[in-house]
């Protein structure tokens, strides 16, 4: 039996890239710098050397011609991943991504399937210049024909991308920056993915129901934990696969607990939260005992280092929204 190594995200996201390009010899990695130098944040170290260049390619500075060769490569039975260097710069491929990505199997009626992951870093917090912390994460989701996954976890990391990798249609794979090296667990190479279009209930309660994904979901846990010392039992669910949405896990939660509050980085209008919060109160409302509450950034540029860390929801922020929720006040 194999050393079960403790990775962080970044090295848990090269692990199952690693393991994707040994079992199956149609995925190929391309991207800026992602042979010669490994990636930005050196998730590709190694797969040029290993896999050579004819499954690892860099590209020159175009994400329009990325996503398009990605596109084709997928139409005639590759898997390609690209990388995007920052998610700032995945505007650029918007046209490739929404007209053909998104398009290819209902235009040929299912006669192409068109399986191709793009991983970019997602998020603000590693005080990085403009374009470089985006989380506009709705823009995706709100795309027929795209899958949208955010892992918040290194172990999740390595399940989800293999699972994106194998999925017969485009992933949009986004990795929060500021996960990538913070956290450490144990993470078996053991080349089984996790399932995709599935919640993760990290922490069960009665009282209150968390709702997160990403790199938020390290202060929802916390302020779970701070939420405990006062008496009250929340419970954590990691949304995980944003579009197509594990509905029935979230709506389960809630008819449990009657209380909600959810909590994203990104900007608080026609976010992803919204349309969460629509969902239980149709679909939930009459076990709902407050208003669904939500704690996000603002709407929006986001900011500049300094204030970087006053525009990401805090374990406060969310401690006192969901105080305000128990109380049956909208957070």
């Amino acid at each position: 039996m194999s050393e079960v190594k403790s990775l962080c995200m970044v090295e848990a996201i090269n692990l199952a890239l690693h393991r994707a390009m040994q079992d199956d010899s149609e995925v190929v990695v391309l991207g800026e710098d992602v042979a010669g130098n490994g990636g930005v944040f050196r998730a590709t170290v190694g797969l040029y050397e290993r896999f050579g260049f004819r499954r690892v390619m860099d590209t020159p500075l175009a994400e329009t011609l990325i996503a398009g060769i990605s596109v084709g490569m997928a139409a005639q039975g590759l898997k390609p991943v690209a990388e995007i260097q920052f998610m700032g710069f995945i505007y650029a491929g918007m046209e490739q991504l929404i007209s053909h990505a998104g398009r290819l199997r209902s235009r040929t009626r299912g006669r192409l399937a068109c399986p191709m992951v793009v991983r970019t870093p997602h998020g603000a917090g590693i005080h990085a210049p403009e374009h470089h912390g985006e989380t506009t994460e709705a823009l995706f989701a709100h795309i027929p024909g795209l899958r949208v996954v955010i892992p918040s976890s290194p172990r999740r990391a390595y399940g989800l991308l293999l699972a994106a990798i194998a999925d017969p249609d485009p992933v949009i794979f986004l990795e929060p920056a500021r996960l990538y090296r913070s956290v450490q667990q144990p993470v078996p190479d053991d080349g089984q993915a996790l399932p995709l279009d599935t919640c993760f209930t990290l922490r069960e309660g009665q009282d209150l129901t968390l709702i997160s994904w990403g790199a938020a979901l390290k202060e929802t846990l916390d302020a779970a934990v701070l939420l405990a010392d006062e008496g009250v039992d929340a419970e954590v669910i990691d949304v995980a696969t944003l579009k197509p949405l594990d509905t029935e896990t979230l709506i389960a939660s809630v008819r449990k607990t009657g209380r909600c509050v959810i909590v994203h980085e990104a900007a608080r209008s026609f976010g992803v939260g919204a349309e969460i919060a629509a969902l239980l109160h149709e679909q939930a409302w009459q076990a709902l005992r407050a208003p669904v509450g939500r704690v996000t950034g603002f709407d929006c540029v986001i900011p500049y280092a300094r204030q970087e860390l006053a525009y990401l929801p805090d374990v406060q922020s969310i401690c006192q929204a969901a105080r305000a929720t128990l109380k049956g006040e909208a957070a």
